[in-house]
């Protein structure tokens, strides 16, 4: 028998009526001929009302007994989902985390998965019951109940369907699935019928707000397909599954635009441009498990180099204390930042294979007069910070300059049945995936680094002195594109700049090494128009690039990349980051030995 993952969300259980419904969805899955098991959230603002009597009894309770209390919304949840069930004809049995066999370790409020026990729930199964089991909450060595943190209940759902090698998990929300943008931004914001997990994982680190990104990393890790669907309806919602490389031709260019409207921009400016800078400021970061987001770093002048990263605005003052304390460390630097700032990234398969879409995106934003402060991009993201005040403006620029509001002729994930006959194995063999997943778990929530990329033929073009304008950046990645260029690595870094425009900028770009020559042609037809821009080439640069599932997630990951660099001597020239990679540019010269020094660090 096949076999499904449902979850339903706070919203989805809020009250005896919601109840009814989603226990509903739950037994006519069971009588198509699915196993089924059921994760479920607490109901409604139930968390919310025991966070406010807990601050109501003390300022400062443990984290432990926060756990405790917090833990009872999703037991009240499980009780009533297995009562509707039962009530709809169906054999149910609701299971606490400990009860499912969900083992953590003891970081409380946010504890992380190490195994997980399929027994239970598989003779539950096979015993023709629906499983009802409470997200968000495990259990540690010392059998005291642990939470999961933000998302808890998604991460639950995408665990359970991991190791149980589930056919699919469906996330009933109070939305249609996964959307181009954000509707309250822009009102013709399009259901997404399809998605890769990297394109997804990209978004919900991005503030999308469907699921949050440790969920998804649970799903590519094991290639769970996930149906984000609305629990008012019979759509099919968003598939979020595999999706193969060679259709990235034929792919939109973009498939999403992300907001993340409260961000601190942090600078160190002046610090010495040397191996192991970078790996002792990120050391500092790392220890305080700062959530940093964009990290920048353009090319070094004199001996000098800067570095930008931002987090959100409620961790700008730790992020400020670490980034002195790094200066400090480096006996040389100053740190700044810059506030009333905001994210806005394209995410995109398609950018992969076609040229032109940074040209393209800042030409958008160029002709609403929004002013970039920060560029970094990747392999399938573009992210500009802008003036908090016209982000909203931006965001709406972006989605219609490239027609998402258009819909899909694809019409991937619609109408999809699932078999009630397994799709991949018999029973044994099904049993036999489980113990290979079950035996894994113990690193399912750790880094995984799936790959260390070397790419030995680039070139780095750098731009100083270009006006801190709207419509500059546009003007120059235009030109480049429209010589058939393919622009990889994106760097801007306006340091010292707080927003507003103003000034000038410098900014660094990385093109093939065959088209270095006429790249230079192109950018210095442009720059001749600004008048006082200094334009530098190092025609052998090599990318590193660290690819993998939780990198953000991991604030360590940082320092373990610059460190190994570090210890091996190399300098870096160039960062910038995403969910999925990190990168930077180094000298040719240290491509292969930082290849393998990072293949070490990472051991793959």
């Amino acid at each position: 028998m096949s076999l499904i993952v449902q979850k339903f969300g706070g919203t989805s259980v809020a009250d005896a009526g919601r109840l009814r419904g989603a226990a509903r969805r739950a037994v006519a899955a069971h009588r198509a001929g699915h196993q089924v098991v059921v994760v479920v959230s607490a109901r409604g603002k139930k968390t919310d009302e025991l966070v406010s009597l807990a601050e109501e009894i003390t300022d400062s309770p443990s984290a432990r007994e926060m756990d405790m209390l917090l833990s009872t919304g999703e037991q009240e949840s499980v009780a009533l989902m297995a009562m509707a069930v039962a009530a709809e004809g169906a054999e149910a049995i609701s299971m606490t985390g400990a009860q499912i066999g969900i083992h953590t370790d003891s970081s409380h409020t946010q504890a992380r998965i190490i195994d997980i026990s399929t027994r239970r729930m598989r003779e539950t199964l096979q015993a023709g019951r629906i499983v009802i089991a409470a997200g968000f909450q495990g259990i540690d060595d010392d059998r005291n109940i642990t939470t999961l943190g933000r998302g808890g209940s998604d991460t639950t759902a995408t665990a359970l369907a991991a190791v149980l090698q589930a056919d699919e998990c469906q996330i009933f929300t109070d939305v249609d699935g996964v959307l181009s943008t954000d509707p309250r931004i822009v009102e013709s914001a399009r259901l997404l019928r399809r998605i890769s997990y990297d394109e997804m994982l990209e978004l919900a680190s991005l503030g999308a707000g469907v699921m949050h990104s440790r969920s998804i990393e649970f799903a590519k890790k094991y290639r769970v397909p996930v149906r984000v669907r609305p629990a008012a309806s019979e759509s099919d919602g968003t598939l979020i599954t595999v999706v193969p490389e060679d259709s990235d031709s034929g792919a939109r260019l973009i498939t999403g635009v992300a907001l993340v409207r409260d961000e601190v921009r942090i600078g160190l400016v002046g610090v010495p441009d040397r191996p192991g800078v970078m790996g002792e400021v990120f050391r500092r970061l790392a220890e305080e498990s700062l959530p940093v987001d964009m990290i920048v770093q353009n090319v070094g002048q004199h001996g000098l180099a800067e570095v930008s990263f931002t987090v959100p605005e409620q961790n700008r003052d730790e992020a400020l204390v670490a980034a002195a304390a790094a200066v400090a460390d480096l006996g040389d630097g100053e740190v700044d930042h810059g506030q009333n700032l905001s994210k806005v990234s394209a995410v995109g398969r398609g950018m992969r294979s076609h040229t032109g879409v940074a040209a393209h995106m800042f030409q958008t934003l160029g002709d609403v007069g929004v002013n970039l402060n920060m560029i970094s991009t990747s392999e399938i993201k573009i992210s500009v910070l802008v003036d908090r005040e016209r982000c909203e403006d931006a965001v709406a620029a972006v989605h219609n300059g490239f027609d998402l509001h258009e819909e899909e002729t694809e019409g991937l994930g619609v109408g999809v049945e699932l078999p009630v006959a397994d799709r991949r194995a018999e029973l044994s063999e099904r049993e036999e995936l489980e113990q290979d997943v079950v035996d894994r778990l113990a690193s399912m929530e750790d880094i995984v680094v799936s790959e260390v990329q070397l790419d030995d033929e680039q070139s780095r073009i750098t731009v100083r002195g270009i006006p801190n304008t709207a419509g500059v950046a546009a003007a120059l990645f235009s030109a480049v594109a429209e010589g058939g260029i393919m622009v990889d690595m994106i760097v801007q870094n306006d340091s010292r700049g707080g927003g507003g425009g103003g000034g000038h900028a410098s900014l660094s770009f990385t093109v093939p090494r065959r088209d270095l020559d006429a790249a230079l042609l192109l950018v210095r037809a442009v720059a001749d128009g600004w008048g006082g821009v200094e334009i530098s080439f190092d025609r052998d640069v090599a990318l590193l690039s660290v690819v993998g599932i939780g990198l953000r997630s991991h604030t360590g990951v940082g320092e373990r990349m610059f460190g190994a660099l570090a210890v091996a001597g190399i300098n870096i020239q160039m960062i910038n980051t995403s969910e999925i990679r990190i990168s930077v540019a180094v000298g040719l010269e240290d491509g292969a030995s930082g290849h393998k020094c990072l293949a070490e660090a990472f051991g793959v």
